[in-house]
């Protein structure tokens, strides 16, 4: 018996949506990774794109457990000497959500070329509209 490598132009693609409404930030992510990556199928291989379109909805109202809201801090540099910003949860999660949970299933993702690529096939929103309706995505719920 011989091991099964899927090849880019046979694998089959689905649309799937999350609501993000009243989920914590860290078990979207990591369905949302899974979803992106294909490893829910078995014909996953892991140097081919074997995932799913994964788009989430209500990124505004997703939750952080504990005291992360206040504690967890995000940064970022401007290139300038001196240049650190920070940013809490709490303002990150008012001002621009989609992007917090982006950069939590980015975190999750291979670091290479193939990760740059498979990020690009989430849609992230911050409220329950979205664009992509004509796709028919299937509703699947966070465990």
């Amino acid at each position: 018996m011989k091991t099964y490598n899927a090849k880019p132009g046979e694998v089959e693609r689905k649309w799937v949506l999350l609501d993000a409404q009243d989920q914590v930030l860290g078990r979207l992510a990591t369905k949302a990774a899974t979803l992106l990556m294909g490893k829910h199928k078995p014909e996953y291989t892991p140097h081919v794109d074997t995932g799913e379109f994964v788009v989430v909805v209500n990124a505004a109202g997703v939750k952080l457990t504990g005291r992360k809201l206040d504690q967890k801090t995000y940064y970022r540099h401007t290139g300038y000497p001196g240049g650190i910003r920070s940013r809490s949860a709490r303002e990150v999660l008012e001002k621009r959500p989609e992007w917090m949970i982006r950069e939590a299933v980015k975190g999750m993702l291979p670091k290479n070329i193939l990760g740059r690529q498979l990020i690009t096939k989430l849609k992230v929103y911050a409220d329950g509209q979205h664009p992509h309706a004509a796709q028919k995505p299937a509703a699947i719920t966070v465990d």
